[in-house]
């Protein structure tokens, strides 16, 4: 059996900059300031709910979850998410704004019962009203979806359904963890279809624990056979805080073989070209989408463009006005402090104009392709200059084409965009010192 150093864990998703261990708990009453002022003009707001239940916890997962939890639990964690947007809904920064986007992710938000959902997306609306052309995205694990826990999703206007499949495997699904069979795959997908929701997303993570060569094209084939309005792969991390990487540092039993990392990004790479054959398009690192792909992942497009989001639920995270910040870790502590009417706030922190526009520069460029007179019209920087040295770095190793009119990636560079996005951190955020240089070997 392998031991730790043996085995790759993998690029670790970048999901914001500053990075999160540069956020503290002292910086929150900057949080408390912006809530008091007015919003930037023209900056959309959004939400994300995080419902951290789940019939089972994934090996590989590093999220903030909990399992086995009774309904008296649950309705007590809704009734807290409703209470924590009233405290944000009374604020001037939110007050009287509608929402463009609401994302409820997990854990398992289908975990909920459809009375629960009810009650959260019908209370969430009437703390946080939405427009009326507002993306609502709700995450769901096949074996927990039924007809009516999705009709009551349509009633309110949920407009994109993710399914986590993550493989079509039983083995790979039960030594990773997963809850679900691959036999309630295709019911779970057919019950959205036909209760009319307009999106449906599956995910797929590439060289889980047991990946074949074989069971990897059998899911992304079976995969493609649903015809999936957009399909989201990943590609396998061991995160230090995941059950997966605590049994390898101990030597212990995996149930199969772990892919290296280019295996991982080959299959990713032989997935996605099978998906464009078929008609997708790319339009990100992770995501390919059938059909027109434009407007179809509002969250995703608003937040990397700077979007204000609140973040609601234990642990949850957002930005408001160049702040970011982030909840109460604990379920118990989060719980205490909405319902006393505090908001449940962890850690923060305010965001310079050059953070804010790297910030922005690092996660459009998952998009695979960056328009830098976006970047010169809002921050008044030229961003070809600004990210002069690392440009070129990435150029001379054939990783992005510069042209004044945009920075686009390579294939090979989308499929790996999270190992190279630190050349652009500034040094006392891990990048590169003055004159020095991020490795880029793969």
């Amino acid at each position: 059996m392998p031991c730790v150093s043996e085995v790759e864990t993998g690029p670790g998703f970048v999901a914001n900059y500053p990075p999160f261990a540069h956020w503290t708990e002292d910086a929150t009453s900057e949080v408390q300031a912006v809530l008091d002022a007015a919003p930037r003009p023209g900056t959309p707001l959004g939400a994300y709910v995080h419902v951290p239940f789940c019939r089972k916890r994934c090996r590989f997962c590093y999220f903030k979850v909990y399992t086995e939890k009774p309904a008296a639990e649950l309705r007590r964690y809704v009734d807290g998410v409703l209470a924590e947007a009233r405290l944000y809904a009374a604020r001037p920064l939110v007050g009287g704004r509608l929402l463009d986007f609401l994302y409820v992710g997990g854990g398992t938000p289908s975990y909920l019962s459809s009375d629960q959902i009810d009650g959260l997306l019908g209370g969430l609306r009437a703390a946080l009203p939405w427009s009326a052309g507002a993306e609502l995205t709700y995450e769901c694990e096949p074996g927990t979806v039924r007809a009516q826990k999705i009709a009551v999703l349509v009633e309110h206007g949920v407009s994109r359904v993710s399914l986590g499949v993550e493989a079509w495997d039983d083995h790979v699904l039960e030594v990773n963890g997963r809850a679900h069979t691959s036999a309630q795959v295709e019911p779970a997908y057919r019950i959205c279809r036909d209760a009319g929701v307009p999106q449906i997303n599956l995910d797929l993570i590439a060289g889980m624990v047991g990946e074949t060569e074989q069971s990897w094209r059998e899911s992304v084939a079976r995969t493609l056979a649903l015809e999936p309005d957009s399909v989201t792969i990943y590609q396998l991390e061991i995160p230090t805080n995941t059950e997966l990487f605590r049994t390898l540092k101990q030597g212990g039993e995996l149930g199969g073989a772990v892919a290296d990392v280019a295996t991982r990004r080959r299959w990713a790479r032989e997935a996605f070209e099978t998906l464009q054959r078929a008609g997708y398009t790319m339009t990100s690192g992770y995501t390919a989408v059938r059909g027109d792909p434009t407007g179809r992942f509002v969250y995703r497009d608003s937040l990397w463009h700077g979007a204000d989001m609140i973040p609601l639920g234990v642990s949850a995270f957002g930005q408001l006005s160049g702040v970011h910040l982030q909840n109460d870790k604990h379920l118990g502590a989060w719980q205490d402090r909405v319902e006393s009417g505090r908001l449940p706030l962890q850690r923060a922190l305010r965001m310079s104009a050059d953070e804010q526009l790297v910030r922005e520069w690092i996660l459009q460029l998952k998009l695979g392709h960056v328009e830098p007179a976006y970047f010169r019209d809002k921050f008044g920087v030229d961003p070809l200059e600004r990210f002069e040295a690392p440009l070129r770095q990435l150029a001379r190793h054939g990783l992005v084409d510069v042209d004044p009119a945009g920075v686009t990636l390579s294939w090979d560079a989308l499929l790996q965009v999270d190992r190279l996005l630190p050349v652009f951190f500034a040094p006392e955020h891990g990048g590169p010192a003055p004159g020095m240089e991020v490795a880029l070997g793969q």
